[in-house]
């Protein structure tokens, strides 16, 4: 029983969650990106800003990474179905995505957005991301997969208009009696991890124009998918393979989901291990010329995971930025203590530099099919764009949840699943080093790429490039003599060809502070130090308005 002089006390100096926000009207940095966009696109990215920043599709997402998807291997009956049975909450914020295009915009963009498709999307995929990233995975991967699927013109016919369609439709049916269709990936395998070529899932020419898979894939990204695509061994080796879920005559394409993966991060969405045992394939491409085939998709993959990356950086930001704001200690806001102050403004650095350089990425894929110098900054700078904002996530991001205090160590908040979600951007579609050695690669095979990279950066910088473009040379031609030292340069990339675009796209003193204290001083290790030559408290403000 209550005692009677028991009061009830108001909290006070805890702050309300940031929700209904507009994620495009509320982010400057966002609007300078893409400033130049035809209007109808900008306002139809107003609106997927406004849609993604409600209170609905917060709640969505943390109801659909609190009960992650479920592994039913049989009916009642005793039949193997091998399913996933996902949160309601995941299939809402999946509908929402394949409705926005996210899947596949990139392909059938037409009107305003034809010339600027990638960016657009990317605008999309960026915001989307600040909510929920699980689920990105799955339009990533049908958006990177169709690019595989023009290899193989046959295959692109009749899959094309059900992965361009705009329904989502999770029903376990054949694709040819569904709205719309998806498409997930089975590529690494127990024994070789990033080294594609080593796997041994084997495909046995079959008398019906298909193949037969045997084997065992260990990381499946949405094994629910309508399809996957599937490397395996031929005679001619490496090759690329579409695998239905059902095959033409209604039969389901006899393949064993064995497990989900209990993962640390990205947990709406499933991850699982199959085993293919005479299971169905399409030979997409040539046969042994799987890398090949998939070279397109992995650049759009990688794109996608700097977009994801960078989005949780803002996402993160953000929030730090909300809380410190409206709550007080020692006397005062916490926004008005230098520390705290010079640390955020610190990190803003970084996260409007990721913004910029991914954006930057994007306008050169929007670019390269009518312009070889952008085609070849795009080879180089999509694994350097990569690396360096995938890198970037988990240290800030933990910098920003130590800014906002105990609640954002709880997972009832959004930042404790913004830290676990960003370890996935750096281990998808090629972790640090074979990004490194893939910028090692193109290098080696031609010039142009770097050359081009080094006119972004004296376009951008002017005259203030020239030292920097010596650096730059000289530690190319270093790691080109010594692998080991290839973090080096493309970090330096990174950096170098993200404060030419903040030149380019904000105020100087943006680009200033950035050079100064990333390229201009020794190596450090935390965020909060700039030195007071720059207002913190205006940039904080400027790259985080207040609502």
């Amino acid at each position: 029983m209550v005692s009677p002089d028991f009061e009830t006390h108001e909290v006070s100096n805890q702050v309300s969650p940031r929700s209904g926000v507009n994620l495009y009207s509320s982010d400057p940095v966002l609007a300078a990106l893409i400033e130049g966009l035809p209007q109808a696109v900008l306002e139809q990215l107003s609106s997927h800003g406004a849609q993604w920043g409600s209170a609905e599709m917060a709640d969505l997402a943390r109801l659909a990474n609190s009960i992650p998807p479920v592994l039913k291997s049989h009916d009642p009956t005793g039949r193997r179905i091998d399913t996933v049975e996902y949160h309601p909450a995941y299939h809402a914020l999946m509908r929402r995505s394949v409705s926005s295009g996210i899947h596949a915009s990139i392909w059938d963009a037409s009107g305003a957005e034809a010339s600027v498709r990638a960016v657009a999307r990317g605008a999309r995929l960026y915001m989307t991301a600040q909510v929920e990233l699980g689920h990105v995975g799955v339009m990533s991967l049908t958006s990177g997969g169709i690019a595989a699927l023009a290899h193989s013109p046959q295959l692109a016919q009749a899959w094309l208009p059900m992965l361009r369609s705009r329904r989502y439709d999770s029903r376990v049916l054949p694709a040819e009696q569904k709205s719309g269709a998806l498409l997930g990936f089975g590529t690494t395998e127990k024994q070789s991890g990033s080294d594609l070529r080593s796997g041994s899932t084997r495909a046995d020419p079959s008398s019906d124009g298909t193949y037969r898979l045997t084997g065992h894939k260990w990381f499946v990204t949405a094994p629910m998918s309508d399809a996957l695509l599937v490397l395996a061994q031929t005679l001619e080796g490496l090759s690329l393979f579409l695998v239905p879920r059902y095959m033409p005559d209604g039969k389901r394409n006899p393949f064993r989901l064995m497990r989900i993966k209990d993962k640390l991060g990205t947990r709406s969405t499933a991850t699982g291990e199959i085993e293919f045992a005479g299971t169905a394939g399409y030979l997409v491409g040539e046969a042994g010329r799987g890398v090949s085939t998939i070279a397109e998709t992995v650049t759009l993959l990688r794109l996608d995971q700097g977009l994801a990356a960078a989005g949780l950086l803002r996402a993160a930001l953000a929030e730090a930025v909300h809380v410190v704001r409206h709550r007080r200690a020692f006397g005062a806001p916490l926004i008005d203590q230098p520390l705290m102050t010079r640390v955020l403004a610190d990190m803003a650095l970084d996260v409007t530099a990721a913004a910029a350089l991914v954006f930057r990425l994007a306008e050169a894929i929007d670019r390269s099919h009518d312009n070889p110098a952008e085609a070849a900054f795009a080879r180089l700078m999509t694994p350097v764009v990569k690396y360096w904002i995938a890198k970037l996530a988990p240290p800030l991001i933990a910098e920003a949840i130590e800014c906002a205090g105990g609640n954002a160590y709880v997972e009832e908040g959004p930042m404790a699943r913004l830290y676990r979600d960003a370890l996935a951007p750096a281990l998808i579609d090629g972790p640090g080093n074979v990004l490194c050695l893939d910028v090692m690669r193109v290098m080696r095979r031609s010039s142009e790429p770097l050359e081009a990279a080094l006119r972004v950066i004296e376009d951008g910088l002017g005259q203030a490039a020239r030292s920097t473009l010596n650096v730059l040379r000289a530690a190319t031609a270093v790691a080109l003599a010594d692998e080991g030292s290839a973090r080096i340069l493309t970090e330096q990339l990174a950096m170098t060809v993200a404060a030419a675009t903040l030149r380019r796209r904000f105020p100087a003193v943006v680009a200033d502070a950035f050079l100064e204290s990333r390229l201009g001083k020794p190596w450090r290790s935390t965020y909060g130090m700039l030195d007071a030559r720059f207002d913190a408290r205006a940039f904080l403000d400027y790259v985080c308005p207040r609502g």
